[in-house]
């Protein structure tokens, strides 16, 4: 398409002011989309079925500054061979890539076969990476068309051996580093990131890395990973999006001494010095990007619940591991009532034995009581229906040294220290959960004694990565002669056992968080609220395919669930009043929202 034909088109679809207030902005790259109500898709559509009154959306133009080289080693408007001749002549490419103009659909193809090439897991991802670098539109199509086989590669579990090895495989820096000596100087460093506008960023200070510990500066990988399924399963602009590390050092001893560590390879800083470190980060974000939405992903537990305290009323943040690991345990259990033939408010009756008592094990206790609390129990009945065990056994009489939340769940009635299996003997719980990050420790005896006393016993081992699960989905099915509700927080497949297929459900924070970036990013929500994960739990347990037997729709289908998530989201926002933003007159919320999923697409490429 000419010059001449995008600016007639445009014209024809918009008023003429509002196209030249969009030319002459002086935005890196801007996108420009006419504004037509029929280019929405509609409710059904997103469901897969037919609405012929509406018009699918149609691909943006991008301008940019860049000609030459730049275009091509950009990565937001870098398409390799992909490039129309006209792009090429007024960009100024022509000759710089390959003669033929390569289809988008080809190059998805060419990616997936490398993929397929590779054997190690991590040269997976490191390609994968690499394809991130060059060409950010054809990595997203690629993951968000084929999601439930690349994200295991860009994220949970591959993501763990990355992190571990990041020193590594360490090729360009992607994100913003903080570390402790740039105290004084954060309020500067974050006008160095080039975009003016920021939805999302996602934050960690690398002290508790899925289960793996503590990998200081490593953990950059988390967050990079993270914001990739964001964009993917949630529709975020990536252009939009901003992983982050806090580098207050690091206690683990082999990575102070390994020589290409990248952190700070000092003891971490803790007490009054860490929390002002992050106080001055928060306060930097925030005054560059008032309205991003701040993520804190692997926290460790001595810090991860002061920090969501003190800044969750004064900031625009939540804490994944807490916040969205509560919000998808508590649809899982929801999902198995379903599948158990029970109702919501049967969940009052569960008796829930949760093996971890850390941030995660306490966030998703905490979200399944408030649940409880709306269907009719009181507080103190609630905390009753569990019982919670860390390294040292059960939380029970005479434990010292909890903190505040922990205490809320200590049985008075039980002796501290006692182990699962005797926990398991005395509760006969319907739940076994596992937040512990300590693989096998369901053993046979437990999981054969609690399938003694329950039809069909619920176990839901959640800890990431793979070899941190307290057990297998094999050994779950195996030690209750199939009939146990498995869901896991690392993906496992399915099992076979005794001539039947079972189903094996991933409990995955990936459910919940992507719509509620998008929720937040396009109804411009102040705070977060429990409500909003509660409604977020409601909707994705509500959400069943065609296999009755599945707690949740696949992984295939995570645009689908997240849009679904981010309505539920947003209602519960302009109830509370927390919504800044609404959609236009006879667009319903469903379809604002969907206007707002940036889709991995080329769009044509003009010069500024």
């Amino acid at each position: 398409m000419t010059w001449w034909n995008i600016c007639r088109n445009a014209k024809q679809s918009t008023k003429y002011s509002q196209l030249l207030s969009i030319f002459s902005t002086e935005d890196y790259i801007v996108q420009y989309v006419p504004k037509r109500r029929s280019h929405f898709i509609s409710t059904e559509d997103a469901f897969g079925r037919q609405d012929s009154q509406q018009e699918k959306p149609k691909p943006s133009v991008y301008r940019t500054r860049h000609r030459g080289m730049e275009v091509i080693q950009d990565p937001f408007t870098n398409r390799g061979a992909a490039f129309s001749w006209d792009e090429r002549e007024r960009l100024g490419i022509r000759g710089l890539v390959p003669p033929k103009v390569q289809s988008f659909d080809v190059q998805a193809e060419r990616v997936l076969s490398r993929v397929d090439a590779l054997h190690d897991p991590l040269n997976k991802y490191d390609f994968l990476v690499s394809l991130l670098d060059r060409n950010e539109t054809l990595f997203y199509r690629v993951l968000t068309d084929h999601f439930q086989k690349i994200a295991p590669i860009i994220y949970t579990p591959t993501v763990g051996l990355a992190s571990q090895k990041s020193q590594v495989i360490f090729r360009r820096p992607r994100g913003m580093y903080f570390s402790k000596y740039d105290r004084g100087c954060m309020n500067t460093m974050v006008y160095n990131w080039p975009q003016d506008q920021v939805d999302v960023i996602v934050v960690t200070d690398g002290s508790r890395i899925l289960g793996l510990g503590d990998l200081g500066a490593n953990g950059i990988q988390i967050p990079i990973g993270k914001l990739a399924l964001y964009v993917a399963g949630g529709g975020i602009d990536p252009r939009r999006v901003l992983p982050v590390v806090l580098d207050v050092g690091t206690n683990n001893e082999a990575l102070r001494k390994d020589p290409w560590y990248l952190g700070i390879a000092e003891p971490r800083i803790t007490g009054d010095e860490y929390f002002r470190f992050v106080d001055e980060f928060m306060e930097a974000v925030y005054s560059r990007w008032p309205q991003v939405m701040v993520q804190f992903e692997d926290f460790a537990n001595p810090v991860a619940y002061p920090l969501l305290e003190m800044y969750r009323d004064k900031y625009l943040c939540f804490n994944d591991d807490i916040q969205s690991t509560g919000s998808i345990a508590l649809a899982s259990i929801l999902a198995s009532l379903r599948v158990r033939g029970l109702a919501t408010k049967d969940i009052v009756k569960e008796r829930i034995v949760c093996m971890g008592a850390g941030s995660a094990g306490l966030g998703v206790c905490e979200t399944i009581i408030q649940c409880m609390e709306t269907e009719g129990l009181r507080s103190h009945q609630a905390y009753r229906q569990f019982w919670l065990l860390d390294d040292k056994g059960l939380l029970g009489r005479g434990r010292v040294g909890l903190t505040p939340t922990q205490a809320r769940f200590v049985r008075d009635d039980l002796q501290d220290g006692s182990s699962l299996e005797e926990v398991v003997r005395i509760v006969k719980p319907t739940i076994l959960l596992g937040l512990s990050g300590a693989g096998g420790v369901f053993t046979e005896t437990a999981i054969r004694e609690m399938a003694k006393h329950v039809e069909k016993p619920v176990i839901f081992p959640l800890s990431n990565p793979v070899d941190h699960a307290e057990c297998t989905a094999s050994q779950a099915i195996e030690w209750t002669d199939g009939r146990a509700i498995f869901a896991s927080g690392s993906p496992f497949d399915d099992v076979e056992y005794q001539g039947k297929i079972y189903p094996i459900n991933q409990c995955n924070n990936v459910y919940n968080f992507p719509g509620m970036g998008l929720a937040v990013t396009a109804c411009r929500i102040s705070h977060i609220t429990d409500d909003m994960f509660q409604a977020a739990a409601r909707r994705i347990s509500s959400l069943s395919g065609e296999d009755k037997e599945r707690l949740f729709l696949p992984l295939s289908d995570l645009r689908k669930v997240s849009l679904q998530v981010a309505t539920a989201v947003a209602e519960v926002a302009y109830e509370e009043g927390l919504a800044t933003a609404e959609p236009p007159r006879k667009m319903t919320l469903h379809q604002y929202l969907l206007s707002h999923m940036w889709q991995p697409q080329y769009a044509p490429l003009v010069p500024l």
